[in-house]
C-alpha cells in the first residue's frame, strides 16, 4: 500500500516541483477507482533533480520490476540520464514522469493543473480535462475503463458550474 501522505509530504517539504497525474489525480477529482502507485510528472530542472533525490533518499528507491540485486544508484546523474521511473519505495510504489504522452514535461502541464489540499499540503494536480486527454493518448485498457467515469465527472463538473 502507498503511504501517499508520506510521499507527498517529503516532496513538498523538500520544494520538489512536481505535479499529480493518474489515479490519484483521478482520485482528486471523484474517481472511485483504485491505485497501487501514485504518479508524478517533475521538473527536470538540475536543482529540482537534486531535491528529488534528496526527498525520496530515505525511502530507499529500486527500480520496480528489476532483478534483485541489479545494481542501481539513486542519484541525480541517474535522473538526468533517464526519464520515467517506476520505483518501489520503503512508502510504497511511485511512477515518476518526466513527460507523458499526450501532454508533454512539469513545464508544459503545470498551467493545466489545479491547486488542491491533500493531507494539508497544497499540491499541483493535473485538471480533470488535461487528464482525459493525456489518458486517452496513453490507450492503455486500464486508462481507457477510466476514460468514461471522468467523462461524466467533468460533465457534473460543468454542470456546477
Amino acid at each position: 500500500m502507498t503511504n501517499l501522505d508520506a510521499i507527498l509530504r517529503a516532496l513538498t517539504t523538500s520544494k520538489v516541483e512536481f505535479l499529480i497525474v493518474g489515479g490519484v489525480a483521478a482520485a482528486i477529482h471523484g474517481s472511485v477507482r483504485g491505485t497501487s502507485d501514485v504518479d508524478f510528472v517533475y521538473s527536470r530542472s538540475t536543482a529540482n533533480l537534486a531535491r528529488l533525490v534528496s526527498a525520496l533518499s530515505a525511502a530507499h528507491p529500486y527500480l520496480r520490476g528489476a532483478p534483485a540485486g541489479l545494481p542501481f544508484r539513486w542519484d541525480v546523474e541517474t535522473i538526468r540520464r533517464g526519464l520515467n521511473f517506476t520505483l518501489v519505495t520503503d512508502v510504497g510504489d511511485i511512477d515518476l514522469l518526466g513527460e507523458i504522452v499526450g501532454g508533454g514535461t512539469y513545464e508544459e502541464l503545470k498551467d493545466q493543473c489545479i491547486r488542491v489540499q491533500v493531507f494539508g499540503l497544497e499540491c499541483l494536480c493535473l485538471d480533470l480535462e488535461p487528464l482525459i486527454r493525456v489518458k486517452r493518448a496513453a490507450g492503455r485498457p486500464k486508462d481507457l475503463e477510466a476514460i468514461a467515469e471522468l467523462e461524466k465527472l467533468l460533465e457534473l463538473k460543468r454542470r456546477r458550474s
